[in-house]
């Protein structure tokens, strides 16, 4: 849009810019991309810039259905391209923290709950934090309003941060239970969990709260426990995580001073590539895996039967 590139290039002064996709990926500079556009747009542009060399850095959802992230997840593979989910909390100091706990100490998990709420207010707190939106009259968008299914729009905007954090922390997921109920302008999910290594667990996603946001967890294990808040991403603050240890009898508080987790992904991403660094953040399998949990959290409202995620098919 070239009333928006123009904006931006006197902004942020790029060292090149580009008013076709296509030329952009054609450009032999540019090493990687940033896919930060509608979701249904997600996968066929992540798929363009792999065929054309480039790593990607796609935003969650990584995509819509089941089957375009798998064919996407299955391009990735043997490819030599780095592709990430921008699943930022992962790079949270005190998310990082608990899931070396987890490994380290814990032991065998026993129950976890996870809960994503957001707040009523959570805009009016946002519109402080960032810059003001620039907006174009030619902008492109997906055909017939995703936005206006809000069941749908929601458990992907929400709930794919939820579902990851989950699989993060709990492995993978096996089976999923949920309820949904509709009311007063807000969506709340409640969702029983049996987790591959056999633990239990409860995913609670309510889109919108009165109050505060609140997302978080508690996770029990054979050697301790975890507890964990985590503020609004966009104050760049760590989440609170205190591990108990029944080997030393103690708590455990990390400080996460530098908790700035959107660039910590994109530090994360380039270790990756420049650095053979191991990948830290969700690669393709994850995303995948994550879309296939809410389309079984989907199917199971409607039937209100256990769902496995490994029969689903299609979108939310």
């Amino acid at each position: 849009a070239e009333d928006l590139l123009a904006r931006m290039a006197a902004l942020h002064e790029p060292r090149v810019t580009y008013r076709d996709y296509a030329a952009m990926l054609a450009d032999p500079r540019v090493e990687a991309v940033l896919v930060a556009t509608a979701d249904q747009y997600h996968v066929r542009l992540s798929q363009e810039a792999l065929a054309a060399g480039k790593h990607v850095l796609v935003e969650k959802p990584f995509g819509v259905t089941v089957e375009e992230c798998e064919a996407l997840a299955a391009q990735v593979t043997g490819g030599g391209r780095v592709l990430q989910v921008g699943h930022n909390r992962r790079f949270d100091p005190g998310v990082t923290f608990a899931r070396q706990m987890i490994e380290e100490q814990m032991g065998q998990r026993l129950g976890l709950k996870f809960w994503y709420c957001d707040s009523v207010d959570r805009y009016t707190m946002t519109d402080n934090l960032q810059p003001e939106p620039q907006a174009s009259r030619n902008v492109r968008r997906p055909a017939g309003n995703p936005k206006a299914d809000r069941r749908r729009y929601l458990m992907l905007g929400h709930g794919s941060h939820l579902v990851d954090t989950a699989r993060f922390l709990g492995g993978e997921l096996a089976r999923v239970q949920a309820r949904l109920v509709e009311r007063a302008g807000s969506y709340c999910w409640f969702a029983a969990v049996e987790f591959a290594d056999g633990s239990v667990g409860h995913l609670d996603l309510t889109i919108a709260i009165q109050g505060d946001f609140e997302e978080g967890f508690r996770i029990y294990g054979e050697h301790g426990s975890l507890n964990g808040r985590l503020p609004l991403t966009w104050y760049h603050k760590a989440s609170e995580v205190e591990y108990f240890s029944s080997k030393d009898g103690q708590f455990h508080r990390p400080l996460g001073a530098d908790a700035h987790s959107y660039r910590r992904q994109l530090e994360g991403f380039a270790a990756t590539i420049l650095d053979g660094a191991p990948q830290h953040g969700a690669n393709a399998a994850d995303g995948a895996a994550s879309i296939r949990a809410m389309v079984a959290l989907a199917r199971s409202v409607e039937s209100g039967d256990w769902v496995r995620l490994d029969a689903v098919t299609g979108g939310v």
